[in-house]
């Protein structure tokens, strides 16, 4: 095999971005790379948007963000549910329309590479779901975001941009917000219950 298969594979990979790169984003890439890519995985972080607010929001480097981890071409994420088992999931790169119609992808950064195997990261996405069960998300305090962050210190090291979860950040030294937002907005437990004791539920009974 040649000498130069090791790096075309490599490019190779970085095709399951939906973005485009050109020439010279690609050799940018690899100057700033600090460890041998030719060993080890990309780990790129999808970013999307919650909510059509954020079109305005952004600017002040704020807002509503989802965030999943693509790597070996799959993307694990963390939602919840008001269930006490695993709330992390896997869907298709980049793909919002998985996610629901209040998601729309926004952009991607390769955050590093790793070494581990497919199989090292499927048994690590089962351990971490030990840790982050649907019953346990919260908006603020365990949400998406703060999954991507475990995950990918784990896997390369590296820390999320600090802008895709400053709203949470904000909202822990600023209580008051927290308190202004429905309780069924944080967590799912209290969405549930929400649903539960509507008016249009209770009629139904």
């Amino acid at each position: 095999m040649s000498s130069c298969a090791p790096m075309i594979n490599f490019l190779n990979r970085l095709s399951i971005c939906s973005c485009k790169m050109t020439d010279q984003d690609q050799q940018l890439l690899l100057d700033s790379a600090d460890v041998d890519i030719t060993n080890g995985e990309p780990v790129i972080l999808n970013i999307y948007d919650m909510y059509w607010m954020n079109n305005y929001t952004s600017t002040f480097g704020l807002g509503i963000y989802h965030t999943g981890v693509e790597v070996f071409g799959r993307e694990f994420a963390f939602g919840g549910h008001p269930f006490s088992m695993s709330g992390v999931f896997e869907i298709a790169p980049k793909d919002a329309e998985e996610l629901g119609e209040c998601f729309k992808f926004r952009e991607y950064a390769v955050l590093g590479y790793t070494e581990f195997t497919e199989e090292d990261v499927s048994q690590l996405i089962e351990t971490l779901g030990n840790d982050f069960k649907g019953d346990s998300y919260h908006l603020m305090h365990k949400n998406c975001n703060h999954f991507t962050m475990s995950l990918t210190r784990i896997l390369c090291g590296a820390e999320i941009p600090n802008w895709v979860n400053r709203l949470a950040t904000l909202t822990a030294c600023l209580p008051f917000v927290q308190r202004c937002l429905p309780q069924e907005w944080l967590t799912p437990v209290a969405l549930a219950n929400s649903v539960e004791n509507s008016p249009a539920n209770e009629r139904r009974l």
